[in-house]
């Protein structure tokens, strides 16, 4: 079968043996899409991903092969996650799900960028669900992401009705600020992109140019979907006084929050990162029922050219990518 491998630092396309079930429960499921994740450009331009790693894992894919004790069958049209918790940890009784040691050794395999993976047992079991018949694949794509999102807004405990700002409005920015939006939070976004500030004012929700953000705004809580260092100040600037920072994003100097600004205004800076099986159903559920609104986000390019779809991204060309793989 046909993958999308690590080597020296861009996907190359190969040839790989298919997975099959091999005594093992799960399924074998054709790969119809997947969703260039933020989190492959970083593994891909920091070198965190060994030569022969197949990395996506935001996928729709459809069930050639079962061996479950499930209700899934072949035919079957599934979105899924990539990491499972445990549920039994310290991490996981302590609410630090993606901390959880099973979490980070369960995953796809080999991973999305692929003709064919094998779903585990325990992946249909925990957190894999029939495609919605109003999504399309590339709408369903967004299941996982857009629970991450879900997993930081539930981290970051606000009440509701609470003014909240999120600074980077890429494509995770704009599912950020509609999940808060949908959880009755009072919403401003800003980028430093116009079409990204217009793309989110069509979706109803307040939005600036960064330089156009009022200097009376203080926000309860900021989100911090930027991968720019720069953005650390403005969301210091903006937060008001006992206020909160959600930190949604790696930066490239690594810079920290000011120790002093945090002490002597009582900040609250917290991190979130991926989602736990609760999260993956709220998303799920939103996405189904509209109310995070996500048709025509993505641009689509072929297996062939996952690379191109990388450069695009990292060139701000287009806002996210969905990679076509399978029909």
């Amino acid at each position: 079968m046909k993958t999308a491998q690590v080597e020296n630092g861009i996907l190359v396309i190969k040839e790989s043996d298919k997975e099959t079930l091999a005594n093992r429960k799960g399924a074998i499921c054709k790969v119809l899409g997947c969703g260039l994740c933020g989190s492959d450009i970083v593994k891909l331009s920091h070198n965190l991903a060994k030569d022969g790693t197949v990395l996506g894992h935001e996928i729709v894919a459809k069930i050639v092969e079962i061996d479950s004790d499930t209700d899934f069958c072949v035919g079957d049209v599934i979105v899924t996650s990539h990491h499972i918790n445990c549920g039994k940890c310290e991490y996981c009784k302590n609410g630090n799900v993606s901390m959880c040691r099973h979490f980070k050794e369960t995953n796809l395999k080999p991973g999305g960028f692929s003709e064919y993976v094998f779903v585990s047992e325990e992946h249909l079991q925990n957190v894999a669900y029939l495609k919605p018949d109003n999504l399309s694949n590339d709408e369903a794509a967004f299941y996982e992401p857009l629970a991450c999102c879900i997993r930081a807004i539930r981290r970051a405990s606000l009440s509701e009705n609470s003014t909240v700002l999120v600074i980077g409005l890429g494509s995770v920015g704009i599912l950020m600020a509609q999940g808060l939006k949908a959880f009755g939070m009072n919403v401003i976004g800003c980028d430093l992109i116009s079409s990204r500030v217009n793309l989110l004012k069509s979706f109803g929700i307040e939005a600036f140019c960064v330089n156009e953000l009022c200097e009376s705004i203080k926000a309860d809580c900021v989100f911090m979907t930027s991968g720019s260092d720069n953005a650390i100040a403005t969301a210091l600037k903006y937060v008001r006084d006992g206020g909160k920072i959600l930190v949604f994003s790696s930066t490239p100097q690594n810079f920290g929050y000011a120790n002093n600004e945090i002490y002597y205004r009582e900040l609250t800076v917290l991190g979130s990162y991926s989602p736990s099986k609760e999260d993956l159903k709220i998303s799920l559920n939103l996405l189904k029922n509209n109310a995070v609104k996500v048709k025509g986000l993505s641009d689509y390019y072929s297996l062939d050219n996952v690379q191109k779809a990388i450069n695009d991204t990292v060139s701000n060309k287009i806002l996210k990518a969905y990679i076509e793989i399978g029909s």
